[in-house]
Protein backbone atom coordinates (compact mmCIF):
# COMPACT_ATOMS: atom_id res chain seq x y z
CA UNK A 1 0.00 0.00 0.00
CA UNK A 2 1.40 3.37 -1.01
CA UNK A 3 0.63 6.63 0.75
CA UNK A 4 0.82 9.89 -1.05
CA UNK A 5 2.05 12.76 1.10
CA UNK A 6 0.67 15.41 -1.22
CA UNK A 7 -2.85 16.57 -0.68
CA UNK A 8 -5.04 18.02 -3.36
CA UNK A 9 -6.43 21.48 -2.79
CA UNK A 10 -10.20 21.27 -2.60
CA UNK A 11 -11.99 22.95 -5.51
CA UNK A 12 -12.74 26.63 -4.92
CA UNK A 13 -9.95 27.13 -2.39
CA UNK A 14 -6.53 28.62 -2.92
CA UNK A 15 -3.31 27.82 -1.22
CA UNK A 16 -1.49 30.85 0.03
CA UNK A 17 2.10 30.69 -1.14
CA UNK A 18 4.73 30.76 1.54
CA UNK A 19 6.06 34.27 2.06
CA UNK A 20 9.24 34.96 0.11
CA UNK A 21 12.23 34.82 2.37
CA UNK A 22 13.92 38.20 2.55
CA UNK A 23 17.22 38.24 0.74
CA UNK A 24 20.19 39.86 2.41
CA UNK A 25 23.45 40.89 0.77
CA UNK A 26 26.32 41.35 3.16
CA UNK A 27 29.80 42.74 2.50
CA UNK A 28 31.19 39.34 1.48
CA UNK A 29 28.36 38.90 -1.04
CA UNK A 30 28.99 42.39 -2.40
CA UNK A 31 32.71 41.69 -2.82
CA UNK A 32 31.92 38.41 -4.62
CA UNK A 33 29.47 40.21 -6.93
CA UNK A 34 32.03 42.92 -7.75
CA UNK A 35 34.71 40.28 -8.42
CA UNK A 36 32.36 38.31 -10.68
CA UNK A 37 31.26 41.41 -12.59
CA UNK A 38 34.72 42.91 -13.07
CA UNK A 39 36.74 39.71 -13.47
CA UNK A 40 39.07 40.84 -10.69
CA UNK A 41 40.17 38.65 -7.81
CA UNK A 42 38.16 38.76 -4.62
CA UNK A 43 41.12 40.43 -2.90
CA UNK A 44 41.17 43.21 -5.52
CA UNK A 45 37.38 43.55 -5.37
CA UNK A 46 37.54 43.76 -1.56
CA UNK A 47 40.17 46.51 -1.80
CA UNK A 48 37.96 48.40 -4.26
CA UNK A 49 34.84 48.10 -2.11
CA UNK A 50 36.82 49.22 0.94
CA UNK A 51 38.27 52.20 -0.93
CA UNK A 52 34.86 53.34 -2.19
CA UNK A 53 33.18 53.03 1.21
CA UNK A 54 36.09 54.78 2.97
CA UNK A 55 36.05 57.65 0.45
CA UNK A 56 32.28 58.13 0.86
CA UNK A 57 32.55 57.97 4.67
CA UNK A 58 35.40 60.50 4.84
CA UNK A 59 33.68 62.92 2.45
CA UNK A 60 30.31 62.81 4.23
CA UNK A 61 31.96 63.11 7.66
CA UNK A 62 33.72 66.24 6.40
CA UNK A 63 30.37 67.71 5.33
CA UNK A 64 30.71 67.04 1.60
CA UNK A 65 27.99 65.61 -0.60
CA UNK A 66 28.79 62.50 -2.63
CA UNK A 67 26.62 62.17 -5.73
CA UNK A 68 26.65 59.00 -7.83
CA UNK A 69 24.47 59.70 -10.89
CA UNK A 70 21.81 57.06 -11.36
CA UNK A 71 22.36 55.75 -7.83
CA UNK A 72 21.93 58.55 -5.31
CA UNK A 73 23.45 61.15 -3.03
CA UNK A 74 25.08 60.67 0.36
CA UNK A 75 25.17 63.68 2.66
CA UNK A 76 25.48 64.82 6.23
CA UNK A 77 22.33 66.25 7.81
CA UNK A 78 22.53 68.43 10.88
CA UNK A 79 19.95 68.15 13.65
CA UNK A 80 19.31 71.15 15.87
CA UNK A 81 19.28 70.86 19.65
CA UNK A 82 15.78 70.34 20.97
CA UNK A 83 13.78 69.58 24.07
CA UNK A 84 12.48 66.05 24.42
CA UNK A 85 10.79 63.95 27.07
CA UNK A 86 12.12 61.04 29.07
CA UNK A 87 9.66 58.26 28.13
CA UNK A 88 9.88 56.66 31.59
CA UNK A 89 9.37 59.76 33.72
CA UNK A 90 7.87 62.28 31.29
CA UNK A 91 10.48 64.77 32.47
CA UNK A 92 11.69 67.36 29.92
CA UNK A 93 15.29 66.97 28.81
CA UNK A 94 17.62 68.67 26.36
CA UNK A 95 18.70 66.64 23.34
CA UNK A 96 22.02 67.85 21.97
CA UNK A 97 22.51 68.95 18.38
CA UNK A 98 24.07 66.33 16.16
CA UNK A 99 24.67 65.12 12.66
CA UNK A 100 23.72 61.94 10.88
CA UNK A 101 24.42 60.47 7.47
CA UNK A 102 21.61 60.49 4.92
CA UNK A 103 21.05 58.93 1.52
CA UNK A 104 18.69 60.16 -1.18
CA UNK A 105 18.19 57.63 -3.99
CA UNK A 106 18.31 58.80 -7.60
CA UNK A 107 15.35 58.35 -9.93
CA UNK A 108 17.08 55.51 -11.81
CA UNK A 109 17.71 53.60 -8.59
CA UNK A 110 14.10 54.11 -7.46
CA UNK A 111 12.81 52.83 -10.80
CA UNK A 112 15.06 49.75 -10.68
CA UNK A 113 13.85 48.90 -7.17
CA UNK A 114 10.16 49.42 -7.97
CA UNK A 115 10.48 47.32 -11.13
CA UNK A 116 11.78 44.47 -9.00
Amino acid sequence: MTHSSSRATPPGTHRTPAPRKEQHMNRKDLVEAVAATTGHTQADADASVTAVLDAITRAVAAGDRVTLPGFGTFERRERAARTGRNPQTGEAMEIAAGASPAFKPAAGFKQAVSAG
